[in-house]
């Protein structure tokens, strides 16, 4: 399954909020649903502190990956999942 919530958890991030209709979510019962599917799932966001702690709550592994914008500025995301070592594998 794959997840890519509007990035609006962050201190001063509000681009889920201007580009979205609906981008005002519960960052935490979208974890606490996370937690109970069966089956394995990747959730983009952006890498905010707050993000990465509800990661870490529900022993979710985290991994930060390059990426660019609409803009092509150079960013970074992060990939939340219950195993992301076939992530890792790939950089062998």
């Amino acid at each position: 399954m794959f997840v890519d919530p509007p990035y609006t958890a962050g201190h001063g991030k509000r681009a889920g909020a201007r580009l979205y209709d609906h981008a005002d979510i519960n960052h935490q019962e979208l974890f606490a649903l996370m937690s109970a599917v069966n089956g394995a799932f990747l959730m983009t966001y952006d890498g905010a502190s707050d993000i990465r702690e509800l990661a870490a709550q529900y022993g979710f592994e985290t991994q930060t990956i390059a990426m660019k914008n609409t803009h092509h500025a150079e960013m970074t995301e992060l990939l939340i999942g219950r195993d992301l070592l076939w992530l890792k594998e790939g950089d062998r």
